[in-house]
């Protein structure tokens, strides 16, 4: 956060538009809409809530099961939890850690045989990499399986020349206080169809009719941005690009540190496409001669957080006996892998510390 993020606040404030409606917050949906390729976007009070509502607006409720890959952040399968749906989880390619698309076509067979109604596919871009969407969306479309992209740690990434978030009937950004631009808290639901996200506004605004009067048919949600959030979040959005520089730039010095040493590799691939939202290492213990954790230990012991990657999801307690497709593969990346410190507003200084502290573990 800096003046620009201060002005834009001091403007909506003086404009008395402080409840979730306002010209800032039209103006943050358009803006995110443009720069994302898609025709609506609708801001949320959080990346939750959009999936959530969309989820809803696709018709997804207690008859369906939806497909979750189990390696991401428990919100993803909350979501589809909300909807009454029950989520079915799948594993992920160990080299990105995105969804294993080889196992999807063969669970939706699964699924579809056994006679269950699978609602939805949630393919989430992991760390802020797009899963593989040139192999995932004709599967689902050939299963008649409608797909919401969960990119909430993924603007400003692409795949094949689209960005994150356009992808699917419908996609999900989140604007938490640890993404990449951030409102504090807040999210956006973004699509194509014009039905399905005027649906959605429709019941973040607890289902209100356009009428002088309360008017409420439905059971609808209090899930809109505020306009004071909408403003922070289009002062961010114009250092997206500067921001993602920098993270990436932060990548190629711990993949050159890291290049040369036995057993350990950065997670995923493509750094120029990716906005390295999070930059994860995986270490081979055998090869490398030390554990991820070891590492961790002696960063926490200098005062520089790091953390696993995500616990899967069917290793949860809340998903216990949940049903899941799993090779092992994203258990063995939350047992071997290690987020690093990765902000875009690291000083020099700070990255050169965490780095001299890499490095005398490694000569250690």
């Amino acid at each position: 956060m800096g003046p620009l993020e201060e002005s834009y606040l001091v403007s909506a404030l003086r404009s008395g538009w402080v409840a979730p409606v306002g010209p800032e917050l039209a103006a943050f949906e358009r803006e995110i809409a443009d720069r994302v390729g898609v025709a609506h976007a609708v801001a949320l009070s959080s990346g939750t809530a959009a999936l959530h509502l969309g989820l809803l607006a696709l018709g997804v409720g207690p008859a369906h099961v939806v497909v979750v890959p189990t390696l991401t952040f428990v919100a993803t399968a909350n979501a589809v939890s909300y909807t009454g749906a029950r989520p079915v989880f799948v594993d992920c390619d160990p080299a990105t850690g995105n969804i294993d698309v080889a196992l999807l076509a063969p669970l939706l067979e699964q699924l579809r045989s056994s006679g269950r109604q699978v609602g939805a596919v949630l393919p989430v871009d992991i760390f802020g990499s797009c899963a593989d969407y040139s192999a995932l969306l004709p599967i689902c479309a050939a299963a008649g399986v409608p797909v919401v992209e969960d990119a909430a740690e993924a603007l400003g990434a692409v795949h094949r020349g689209r960005p994150a978030g356009s992808f699917g009937h419908a996609a999900v950004l989140s604007f938490n206080g640890n993404k990449i631009i951030t409102t504090s808290g807040g999210g956006m639901l973004l699509s194509d169809d014009g039905v399905l996200a005027e649906r959605v506004r429709y019941l973040s605004t607890q289902a209100r009719l356009p009428l002088p009067h309360y008017e409420h048919p439905e059971v609808g949600y209090n899930y809109r941005l505020s306009n004071l959030l909408a403003a922070v979040g289009r002062a961010q959005l114009r250092r997206l690009d500067h921001m993602v520089t920098r993270r990436r730039q932060l990548r190629k010095l711990y993949a050159d540190l890291f290049a040369a040493v036995p057993g350990v590799r950065l997670l995923a691939h493509s750094d120029d496409l990716s906005n390295c939202w999070l930059t994860c290492i995986v270490v081979d213990p055998e090869a490398a001669g030390w554990r991820a954790r070891d590492l961790a230990d002696h960063l926490a012991a200098r005062g520089i957080e790091t953390r696993p990657i995500w616990k899967p999801l069917h290793l949860q307690p809340a998903y216990a006996g949940a049903e899941a497709l799993v090779t092992g593969a994203a258990q063995h990346l939350f047992e071997n892998g290690l987020a690093l410190p990765s902000g875009s507003v690291l000083t020099e200084h700070q990255r050169a510390t965490v780095l001299t502290a890499i490095t005398a573990f490694l000569d250690n």
